[in-house]
């Protein structure tokens, strides 16, 4: 199942950028054993529209059009459900195992998702109530998805 990511935003040099490439390759060299192809990056520029709903909508019409053809999108947002590393990984795998050609996730700019993309998603993943910089956000989604790779390979990484 291809895998990817889509991001509104560039990540910037330093530690968080060296994490989540840390993570990158974690997650290269399990994902092929598991049946999932390694993770595809993408990012985007913020919307140039100066009205925050309209920037908004044309983040959403760039993040939408870069989504394969049905794939199953999970978006990014503080209104979403925070599941367990168990239950993230139990959806990536039946997912894959459902045939789905593509698995995305999808993080929104500083000013967060358009409705369109909330419509669009299958799901809504939230790391919590808290509001996390962007930068982390990658940090942190890059280590779920490689946790949840470790779960399904039976790695000793994720420890119950």
């Amino acid at each position: 199942m291809r895998t990817a990511i889509l991001a509104i935003g560039r990540m910037k040099a330093g530690p968080e950028r060296e994490l989540l490439a840390r993570y990158q390759q974690r997650v290269a060299a399990l994902a092929p054993q598991l049946g999932l192809a390694p993770v595809e990056w993408r990012e985007f520029e913020e919307g140039r529209a100066r009205q925050t709903g309209a920037r908004r909508a044309e983040e959403a019409r760039t993040l939408l059009a870069a989504a394969p053809k049905g794939a199953r999108i999970v978006a990014l947002d503080e209104r979403g459900k925070s599941p367990s590393s168990e239950a993230f990984s139990a959806e990536i795998a039946r997912a894959r195992d459902g045939s789905v050609p593509a698995y995305v996730f999808i993080v929104g700019g500083p000013d967060g998702l358009d409705e369109s993309v909330r419509a669009a998603a299958a799901s809504l993943v939230s790391f919590g109530a808290m509001t996390w910089p962007h930068q982390l956000v990658r940090v942190l989604l890059a280590e779920q998805i490689y946790r949840a790779c470790s779960i399904l390979a039976r790695h000793p990484y994720h420890r119950e």
